[in-house]
């Protein structure tokens, strides 16, 4: 036995024993060095669990098939006469031919190799939407050799998300953990077909937990072997349970590289739901366009802590409009829940039944105020109406001293300007030089605030300049054709 005296260590024996009891020692029992070292995790009994519920997945596409009636191309015969003088051995020669229409062929040829996983032991299987993308056909290989003609339920391209159908019953399904008891740094499995090699299995850990990588998605980034063919199958923890849909990798070299990436499996879940039951997903929409909101900005406009969503525009006719959103402001909590940054608003909007009616936390000059809105069903985007300058007289510019200092030079906008820009105030700028031009300004920028203060003429631009803290940047929340942000003026000392 080993004991212990304020750093020291005495070995078992009688001088031992003495020396210890002299210098006062607690006797505690040191644990020998293979008790303090954790094993390393044995996968065996995962792939015997899992393994039977992966699947390999081939496609097929068609293509067009160029000449008929097993007859050669005549662009390849002319190829043959031009560079050997004589025509392919074998091949006909060339004679007239009646003008008749020929009909056209098409081939099928393999297209890729995907893996996926059996979601419910009638049959229905989870991938890649990109693995099944333009398949003609489907073909599905369960661990036991059977083959299936597989098809299409549905596929999600925004989150990659694909359902796919066997005619089969009795299939080994797997079980579907739960996201939020997923850690970093904890052990995990992949099993998939990487360059067509089935049932190949690779480990790793949670690197991190919502990686913003997608629209829609905060993704599982691992440090598992993943390579093209993997797509599609299950990321799998210690306890046999699924987690993720591996999807991505980074890659400098098209290879793997140390970093993947696996859709969560709560939000595949979702997406699948709503594929088997009408074979599309819905997702909702408020139609505004939102930004980043710096840490220099957070505190000049007086939020504090850099969160939550800038709203750059606002869609004419679209919710967000009538619920009153305006550009400008900071979009902080969507029914109560905290918006951090800009990506978790659209995923908790698209994440609500169109029609919904919800509640907008927005920072709007210096404070908080909640706006009611009624989710709308999203739609291709379209491309926003720029607003487009009218020849006409325009004010004479303001340049006062205070303007001067800024770099600055504006005037009142025309009661025709407004309504064209849709706007109840507002100076143009007519000149940014100096601290303007440095803070992004520039000539035809619309300035719709001051320091929190919203302007609607040169005189309430001058008065809200004039009142701000000289101490600290300016801040000037103006519009450039649809777009609304936010510049930080600094003037020079």
């Amino acid at each position: 036995m080993i004991f212990k005296v304020e750093g020291h260590k005495f070995r078992s024996g009688l001088l031992a024993l003495a020396l210890a009891v002299t210098a006062g020692a607690t006797f505690l029992p040191v644990e020998p060095a293979h008790a303090q070292t954790r094993t390393l995790p044995d996968f065996t009994d995962l792939v015997d669990q899992v393994g039977p519920s992966v699947v390999n997945i081939r496609t097929v596409e068609k293509v067009a098939q160029r000449g008929s009636n097993g007859e050669m191309d005549e662009e390849m015969q002319e190829f043959f006469r031009r560079f050997f003088g004589q025509p392919l051995p074998g091949a006909p020669r060339s004679t007239p031919r009646p003008n008749r229409p020929q009909q056209p062929q098409e081939e099928e040829r393999p297209r890729g190799v995907g893996s996926g996983f059996i979601l419910t032991a009638d049959g229905y299987v989870m991938t890649n939407a990109h693995v099944v993308e333009d398949a003609s056909e489907v073909l599905v290989t369960l661990t036991d050799k059977r083959e299936f003609k597989a098809k299409i339920i549905g596929a999600d391209k925004r989150t990659d998300v694909a359902v796919v159908k066997i005619e089969a019953t009795g299939l080994p399904a797997v079980k579907v953990g739960d996201i939020s008891k997923l850690r970093v740094g904890e052990w995990v499995m992949a099993i998939g077909s990487p360059f067509g090699l089935e049932n190949t299995v690779t480990a790793g850990i949670v690197s991190a937990k919502q990686r913003d990588t997608g629209e829609y998605l905060p993704f599982i980034q691992t440090d598992v072997a993943i390579n093209p063919g993997n797509s599609g199958g299950p990321l799998i923890n210690m306890r046999g349970e699924v987690v993720g849909i591996n999807s991505q990798i980074y890659s400098r070299s098209g290879g793997f590289m140390g970093i993947s990436f696996s859709i969560p499996i709560d939000e595949a879940i979702r997406v699948s739901e709503q594929l088997r039951t009408s074979g599309r997903v819905s997702r909702g929409r408020i139609g505004v366009q939102i930004d980043q909101v710096t840490k220099d900005v957070a505190e000049a406009i007086g939020l504090g802590k850099a969160q939550g969503a800038l709203v750059r525009g606002v869609e004419a006719g679209s919710p967000g409009e009538k619920a009153g959103v305006e550009p400008g402001d900071v979009i902080t909590k969507f029914d109560g829940k905290a918006i951090e940054k800009p990506s978790d608003l659209p995923r908790l909007v698209g994440n609500t039944k169109p029609g919904t009616k919800s509640t907008l936390t927005v920072f709007r000059r210096g404070a908080s105020r909640d706006l009611n809105v009624t989710i709308a069903e999203i739609e291709p985007d379209k491309p926003g109406k720029r607003a487009s300058d009218r020849d006409e007289p325009a004010p004479k510019p303001s340049a006062s001293a205070a303007l001067k200092s800024l770099g600055l030079a504006v005037s009142d906008l025309t009661d025709a300007q407004k309504k064209e820009l849709k706007l109840k105030g507002g100076v143009k700028v007519d000149a940014a030089n100096d601290a303007a031009a440095r803070a992004g300004l520039r000539e035809g920028d619309i300035i719709l605030a001051v320091a929190n203060v919203e302007v609607s003429s040169v005189r309430e631009f001058e008065s809200a300049v004039g009142k701000a803290d000289k101490s600290k940047p300016l801040s000037v929340l103006f519009r450039r054709g649809d777009w609304a942000q936010y510049a930080l003026i600094r003037p020079a000392r």
